[in-house]
């Protein structure tokens, strides 16, 4: 992903996003964390994969651990409380200076979750 697409990703640490895309299609969740760099975010307690780890220093105990594995950016979608549906984002400048994000369904402004 290029410089100025990681300045304009709109979905934050902590939004609701929906799964627009792929074998977890239609579940919603939080997002825990994002990779920009990569184009990818990890939404808690989707897209679960299996881990086969052996023990060691950090991990005393070894065996099958259960991690979410990132998604794609483009896989997901913000979801709009206000309107329970997945929403695209727009930037609206306040009168202040402060710029904040709103759903572009219901002009709402979009808080995180």
């Amino acid at each position: 992903m290029s410089q100025q697409a990681v300045e304009k990703a709109k979905i934050k640490k902590g939004d609701t996003v929906m799964v627009i895309a792929g074998k977890e299609r239609g579940k919603t969740g939080k997002v825990l964390s994002l990779h920009l760099a990569d184009g990818k975010l990890i939404v808690e307690k989707l897209n679960i994969i299996k881990r086969h780890t052996k023990p060691s220093q950090k991990t005393r105990q070894g065996g099958i651990l259960e991690r979410e594995a990132p998604l794609a950016l483009s896989n997901v979608m913000l979801f709009c409380a206000n309107c329970q549906k997945p929403v695209r984002l727009g930037i609206k400048a306040l009168e202040g200076g402060r710029r904040v994000r709103i759903c572009k369904k219901c002009k709402e402004i979009v808080e995180k979750s």
